[in-house]
């Protein structure tokens, strides 16, 4: 084999092991990456259902002067939600979802991460009466058991 034949198959051959390493390095920042937004945008959705949530919790407030009980206090906003003819006339509109969620009274209670409920607490013994709202599958939350400078905020601002 001469020098040239040997030049042009060593060419082809580091052209070729180039383009794979240039492959797998693109991959190896590109995917973890992807899987960085994804979880981001997983985590919005859970945020958005959750304030989506909690002004339902104050629009419940404002009809009825308390917040539901905590037993079964999930099960009361969707029963509101269904049954309201302010809020099925433009429950839609007032709780509008990240797609690929979609606006229903029975799954707002529900986490979109691993579709469990969410976690709702009620301290009624403080003034003026405190809850809790807790997402199953993070830290996130919303108000407070004991403060009253956390009532109806969330903890991830």
């Amino acid at each position: 084999m001469n020098i040239d034949t040997r030049n042009k198959i060593l060419s082809i051959v580091l052209g070729v092991i180039i383009l794979a390493l240039s492959w797998w390095l693109y991959d190896s920042i590109v995917t973890p990456y992807k899987v960085v937004e994804q979880r981001k945008a997983e985590t919005e959705r859970v945020r958005n259902r959750m304030l989506t949530l909690k002004d339902a919790f104050v629009q419940y407030e404002a009809r009825f002067g308390h917040f539901p009980p905590t037993d079964g206090g999930l099960d009361s906003i969707v029963t509101y939600l269904q049954t309201d003819s302010l809020m099925m006339a433009m429950g839609d509109s007032l709780f509008s979802q990240i797609p690929p969620l979609t606006y229903s009274p029975e799954s707002m209670i529900i986490a979109p991460r691993s579709g469990e409920r969410f976690t709702y607490e009620l301290n009624d013994s403080t003034r003026p009466p405190l809850y809790l709202l807790e997402d199953p599958d993070s830290d996130d939350a919303i108000g407070s058991l004991s403060r009253t400078t956390m009532r109806n905020a969330p903890n991830w601002n």
